[in-house]
């Protein structure tokens, strides 16, 4: 089918909740990938960080079309054998205790949240079970997740939202001490803000708030769904800042392409959630935790300091730009503030030549696969600037 075709029928028959790009995607490679009359275009977006080894790699797709042979689907009344290797692999490459799959980060951070309620319930009672999140945020779409999400922009038309939420400004320590009271349970924050404006939080106020946690016995939540596997260099982004949260949760990039969501338990919290608590019909899916495991199994350190260095190479060509006012991020997860250009005007022109960014806030968002090639970055960075211009 032609894109004018593929167009025509989505606005027909798909419910309009997503702002399209006026682009049909039919095929790719790595970072590329071609429209159907054949346009090439350069991906710096990976489906928003989830195709971590770019499209259609090879050993990924082996790895799942073998498991699919073999089963594609059972529930979790029943063991499979990739559910338990990847978890075996996130628990040996961590420390943490256990593993919980899912389908989504959104189900990820209802889990986290969860687990938080129920520990700080057992332990202390009812009344324990608020939760600070931080300003300009994004946890999910979920009733409790779009609650935890720090944007007023999300906070309307779903009234009543779920109860138990307070907000704090990111790097502010002494506005965060504010909200801390007899009724908080957990700290929750993304350690580079994605949907928020790709905005790092700084060393001095991870370690407060983590100092903060291990006093008053709560919870450290890190929702890693866009910062983990491999994403800013490191396996996951807590180890930037030398501390181990409670509960890590995950997904994009360990699914590499198809969905999945996870949550690391660490001692403090492994058997807290028991039989009848959580669940999901398709957590733990045989095929798409195969995919996970080719993932983690790339992911080595050979190939997260290649992330780094890419990471540093993107992030020195772009300050060399005479549009780029800024540049925010880690790794391969970066932001791009615009001198005088408005972002999403930098990325419409950037997409009409060839190159495939998103925006965030006031910033071009850049989260181009990991595996991406310094020929494929430089194409990129090239339609970039011109856009820029």
């Amino acid at each position: 089918m032609k894109s004018a075709d593929v167009k025509e029928r989505d606005q027909k028959y798909i419910l309009g909740t997503y702002a399209r790009n006026d682009l049909c995607i039919e095929k790719g490679s790595g970072a590329t990938c071609w429209s159907p009359e054949g346009k090439k275009y350069i991906d710096f977006s990976s489906g928003i960080g989830v195709n971590s080894l770019g499209y259609s790699d090879t050993g990924w797709v082996d790895a799942v079309m073998q498991q699919l042979k073999n089963i594609q689907h059972t529930s979790n009344l029943f063991y499979t054998s990739p559910c338990g290797e990847l978890a075996e692999m996130l628990v040996s490459r961590t420390g943490y205790k256990k593993v919980f799959f899912c389908n989504s980060g959104a189900e990820a951070n209802e889990g986290a949240i969860k687990t938080a309620r129920k520990y700080s319930s057992q332990k202390y009672g009812d009344g324990r079970y608020e939760i600070i999140t931080l300003k300009d945020s994004f946890h999910g779409r979920t009733m409790a997740t779009i609650t935890a999400t720090g944007q007023e922009g999300y906070h309307k038309y779903f009234n009543p939202f779920v109860e138990g939420f307070e907000y704090a400004i990111a790097n502010d320590t002494d506005d965060l001490l504010s909200k801390v009271s007899e009724k908080t349970c957990a700290i929750m924050v993304e350690f580079v803000q994605g949907e928020g404006g790709v905005n790092n939080l700084k060393q001095s106020f991870v370690t407060a708030i983590y100092e903060l946690c291990k006093e008053k016995d709560i919870l450290f939540l890190a929702d890693e769904v866009q910062t983990g596997v491999g994403r800013t260099g490191k396996l996951f982004a807590y180890e930037h800042y030398g501390i181990t949260p409670d509960l890590v949760t995950m997904a994009k990039g360990l699914g590499a392409g198809l969905p999945i969501g996870g949550i690391l338990f660490g001692e403090k919290c492994e058997g807290v959630l028991q039989p009848g608590d959580h669940g999901t019909t398709f957590g733990g899916n045989p095929a798409v935790c195969a995919g996970g495991i080719e993932v983690l199994k790339r992911i080595d350190e050979a190939f997260l300091s290649e992330v780094s260095e890419k990471g540093a190479y993107l992030r020195s060509k772009l300050l060399q730009m005479e549009g780029v006012a800024a540049v925010t991020g880690l790794g391969l997860m970066l932001g791009v503030a615009p001198k005088e250009k408005d972002a999403k005007a930098v990325v419409k022109n950037a997409l009409e030549a060839g190159l495939i960014a998103l925006t965030a806030k006031d910033k071009i968002r850049l989260l181009p696969p990991l595996n991406i090639t310094i020929e494929e970055l430089e194409e990129g960075l090239a339609i970039l600037e011109a856009a820029l211009k």
